[in-house]
C-alpha cells in the first residue's frame, strides 16, 4: 500500500476489512510506502491490525520527485491545460509522481525485491478538484466478500500474469501521446509483443488507435517479475523519456494496462469476478452462486458505478459490469 500519514483512517478501514475478509486465514505480509517516514503513531496503529509482518518503507526521492531534465514551463503548460478541462489532479504535481512511481519503481523498491507476487492495496480516498471541491459523492474503499482461496496461488498455478475487477476508459486529454508513443516503441521492438496478444482489448481497429480501455490499478494481484522483465522495463524507459508522464498525465492504470495485454497472452490476464471491491464510486459485485458463496454485502443490482460527470458526480448507470462506461465487454470479447 502507498500511503501518507494523513492517511491513517482510510488505512486502517482497508487493512480491517481485507485483514477479516482474507488475510486472516493466510497472513501474508503487509508492506507500506511512503514518500516521507512514517510516524511512530501511524506504525504502531497499523500493526495492530494483523498478526502478519508489517514493514514501513521510504521511497527513494529520484523514484518519486519530478526530474531535474522535465522541462518545468512545459509541464506547468499541460497542468494548466487539464485544470481548464476540468479534469481530475489535473494540476497535481503529486499525482504525477504517484503514477510515475507505480509505473516503474514500486516493484524495485527494497522491501518488494524478496517478492514476486503482490496484491495493490487503497485507502479510503477523497477526490478533490483544484477549486477545493469534492468530485465523488462517497469516496469509499470497500471489499465485499469473503475470499477462502489463496488468489496468489490460483495465479501461479494457472500461470496468469494479471489480475484485476474494474476496467473502464481512460481520459482521453490526460494521454494524448501515449498510443502514438506506444506505436512507436512495438514499431522498434516488435520481440516484445506476444503473438497471443490482447490488442482487442486495447484497440477496435487493429491497433491503429487506442479506445481508452484500460485495468483500473487501484486493485491489482499481478507478477512483479513481468514489472521487471526486459519487455516492460524497456517500454517503462521508453516511456519515460518523453517526458509524458509530466507533460500530460499518464496514469499507471493505461500504462500497466497497455503493457500487460501486448507482452503477454490474452490468457495470463485474469477478471477476478468472486472478489467484490469498491473504490471511490466504482464497484465490482460478484453475481449469483458467487455472491452467496462469498457471504458479499454488496447489493449485487449496484454493480459497476457511477458516470462521472463534471456537473453531476454521482449520477448512475446501469449497474452492471457491461454499462455503457466499462471496458469489460472488450475484455470478455478475446474469449468469445
Amino acid at each position: 500500500m502507498l500511503a501518507r500519514n494523513t492517511d491513517l483512517n482510510g488505512v486502517i478501514s482497508s487493512v480491517e476489512q481485507l485483514e477479516a475478509r482474507f488475510n486472516r486465514k493466510f497472513n501474508y505480509p503487509w508492506v507500506f510506502l511512503n514518500d516521507v517516514p512514517f510516524t511512530t503513531d501511524f506504525k504502531r496503529r497499523v500493526s495492530v491490525l494483523t498478526d502478519a509482518d508489517v514493514s514501513f518503507g521510504v521511497i527513494p526521492r529520484e523514484n518519486w520527485v519530478q526530474p531535474d531534465w522535465i522541462d518545468e514551463g512545459r509541464a506547468q503548460e499541460g497542468r494548466n491545460k487539464l485544470v481548464r478541462q476540468g479534469v481530475i489532479y489535473g494540476g497535481s504535481v503529486s499525482y504525477r509522481n504517484m503514477c510515475r512511481f507505480n509505473s516503474g519503481f514500486f516493484f524495485r523498491h527494497e522491501l518488494l525485491t524478496p517478492y514476486k507476487w503482490y496484491w495493490r492495496v487503497e485507502s479510503v480516498v477523497h477526490y478533490i478538484d483544484e477549486l477545493g471541491s469534492d468530485l465523488f459523492c462517497r469516496p469509499d474503499v470497500r471489499y465485499y466478500c469473503d475470499l477462502d482461496y489463496d488468489p496468489f496461488l490460483f495465479m501461479e498455478e494457472h500461470d496468469k500474469v494479471y489480475g484485476f475487477t474494474i476496467s473502464m476508459p481512460e481520459w482521453e486529454p490526460t494521454i494524448p501521446s501515449l498510443w502514438s508513443t506506444v506505436k512507436d516503441f512495438i514499431t522498434e521492438h516488435p520481440q516484445y509483443v506476444s503473438p497471443d496478444n490482447s490488442m482487442d482489448f486495447l484497440s477496435d481497429n487493429a491497433g491503429d488507435s487506442y479506445n481508452m480501455c484500460h485495468f483500473w490499478s487501484n486493485f491489482e494481484i499481478a507478477d512483479m517479475d513481468f514489472w521487471r522483465s526486459e519487455a516492460y522495463t524497456k517500454f517503462f524507459e521508453y516511456l519515460e523519456n518523453t517526458g509524458g508522464f509530466y507533460y500530460e498525465r499518464w496514469g499507471d492504470a493505461p500504462v500497466h494496462s497497455i503493457a500487460a495485454a501486448l507482452f503477454t497472452r490474452r490468457d495470463q490476464i485474469h477478471f477476478f469476478k468472486d472478489i467484490g471491491y469498491k473504490h471511490a464510486e466504482f464497484a465490482h459485485c460478484p453475481q449469483g452462486r458467487l455472491w452467496r458463496e462469498g457471504h458479499c454485502s454488496c447489493d449485487p443490482n449496484d454493480n459497476f458505478g457511477a458516470i462521472i460527470l463534471r456537473n453531476s458526480p454521482c449520477e448512475t448507470n446501469d449497474g452492471t459490469d457491461f454499462a455503457q462506461n466499462s471496458c469489460l465487454r472488450h475484455f470478455m470479447r478475446l474469449t468469445d
